[in-house]
């Protein structure tokens, strides 16, 4: 199941980094994303993120390092 849900997120991830231009025009501009990460470029760097983000998501849960991941960001990460 594991190996089923990690091809899943990756090929998420490639579509959403390959549909970029489709998703902005059927979703619109992100008013944050288009303040924050550029002029006329930030939604279209967002999305590409999101994609890059869902890619290596599924890598560590191919993996099974996701939890260990989640638990080093989260737990050690807040210096406790």
């Amino acid at each position: 199941m594991r190996y089923v849900a990690a091809i899943i997120l990756l090929t998420i991830g490639v579509l959403v980094i390959i549909f970029t231009e489709w998703l902005m025009k059927n979703f619109g501009r992100i008013a944050w994303a288009e303040a924050k990460l550029g002029a006329e470029g930030g939604t279209r760097i967002f999305y590409k993120l999101i994609g890059i983000a869902l890619i290596i998501l599924s890598f560590t849960f191919f993996s099974g390092r996701l939890f260990s991941v989640l638990e080093w960001i989260f737990v050690r990460g807040t210096g406790n």
